[in-house]
């Protein structure tokens, strides 16, 4: 699996060949900087480690100063590594967006969500709430409702859809279209929305 670690940026968009307005994410992709390479011989199956980003010296430890230093690289924001990489990169090589991808290319995007606090059942789980009455709450028409049921099982079972806090998952959107790239500023635009706020990671694999 090839990829790179980046940035998002925020969202714009752009007109293809045939006038058509697309929506698109931008996002910052790299340069990554190979901060390990692991072998079948070595560690027991193929990846490649990359770092992005910088960071005060004072705040990488000791352990994560030695292992970056091997590559060359003072420090490092993420580090994420990617199994059965195809790209033939040595350690402390750079690896840059035009390395991975191409116009074209489908790709999955995977991100943190925008987190939305506590929120109740409408919100979180798309219960009908006002105008379909939800369970038939005839005087909280926002409410979740009876979740249980009475002596037996005399509990509440797990999984049950409730309030909550909501977002802050692990996203992956998967099958999205690179749909340019402006290799000078190392930004890869991507059709549609990606997971996460706009300065968040991202991770981007094809």
């Amino acid at each position: 699996m090839n990829g790179l670690i980046g940035k998002k940026i925020g969202m714009t968009s752009i007109f293809n060949e045939t006038g058509k307005n697309i929506p698109c994410t931008v996002v910052q992709l790299g340069p990554n900087v190979v901060s390990q390479v692991k072998t079948e011989n070595s560690d027991g199956y193929n990846a490649v480690q990359l770092a992005f980003g910088e960071r005060k010296a004072s705040r990488v430890s000791s352990p994560l100063k030695g292992h970056l230093n091997r590559a060359g690289v003072d420090s490092a924001l993420k580090i994420v590594e990617f199994r059965d990489c195809s790209l033939e990169k040595a350690l402390g090589d750079k690896v840059i967006v035009e390395d991975v991808f191409a116009e074209g290319d489908i790709v999955n995007a995977i991100g943190i969500s925008k987190g939305k606090g506590f929120q109740g059942v409408v919100k979180r789980h798309n219960f009908g709430g006002v105008g379909q009455a939800t369970h038939g709450q005839h005087n909280r028409l926002r409410a979740p409702g009876a979740i249980g049921a009475c002596a037996t099982p005399s509990k509440v079972y797990k999984g049950m859809k409730m309030g909550g806090r909501t977002g802050g998952k692990r996203i992956k959107t998967m099958n999205l279209q690179v749909v340019k790239i402006l290799p000078e500023k190392n930004l890869l635009l991507i059709k549609g929305s990606v997971p996460g706020h706009k300065g968040s990671f991202v991770i981007i694999e094809k």
